[in-house]
């Protein structure tokens, strides 16, 4: 009979638990997250990727209740699809992050989601945006989940306006292995996606290649 904390027990919500941050540079952003997926105490999934492709250049990162924050994902996906199609150009990063505030909104009764959105566009290069709640802003940087209460010391001494696309990895990285080494809702491997004109290039961060709290 499944107990308490018992990922097939229907009553424990599986949960992204999670750290989730977001930054952006001249010409881009980098967006990552933890991989540890939870059900009350046990963890189900320990290298869950929590960074979505909402289109080419647009990402979004999860945190909340896994089925939500999926669901909120792939319906954004096909409309920013959709929108591009009808354009006849790649969708600007704020209709996504306005059509993810929108989702987010709309069914903020049923639904447990809380989602950063980042990416590039020819207009108004890297940005970043939280969509918490149904409300929309735009910053520097966002960081986001139950680990993120860990780290707001950190990132506000660590950040500093102008910094490289090698730097913003690096603020990130540590960022996240500061907020997983506190909190037990976050853990396994980074997930990192950096997003410029150029392109988009994904990397995974594991083992003793993630910097050490101690070290920072």
């Amino acid at each position: 009979m499944p107990g308490f904390g018992d990922p097939y027990n229907s009553s424990c919500e599986v949960s992204t638990g999670t750290t989730i941050i977001a930054v952006a540079f001249d010409g881009g952003i980098v967006i990552g997250s933890d991989s540890r997926v939870s059900a009350g105490d046990a963890v189900v999934n320990r290298v869950f990727n929590k960074l979505i492709p909402i289109h080419e250049k647009i990402y979004c990162a999860l945190s909340g209740s896994a089925a939500d924050c999926q669901a909120v994902a792939d319906i954004a996906q096909y409309h920013m699809e959709v929108h591009s199609v009808e354009m006849e150009a790649p969708p600007l990063v704020l209709a996504a992050a306005n059509l993810v505030k929108g989702i987010s909104y709309k069914y903020k009764e049923e639904m447990m989601a809380h989602l950063l959105v980042a990416g590039w566009d020819k207009k108004n290069g890297g940005q970043v945006y939280g969509t918490l709640g149904g409300m929309i802003t735009q910053q520097p940087f966002a960081i986001g989940g139950s680990g993120s209460t860990y780290i707001y010391g950190y990132v506000d001494s660590a950040f500093k306006p102008g910094m490289s696309k090698d730097e913003c990895e690096k603020f990130a990285a540590h960022a996240l292995s500061l907020a997983m080494s506190r909190d037990g809702s976050s853990g396994g491997v980074i997930y990192q996606v950096t997003i410029t004109k150029d392109g988009t290039k994904e990397n995974i961060i594991s083992g003793d290649s993630i910097p050490k709290f101690y070290d920072l």
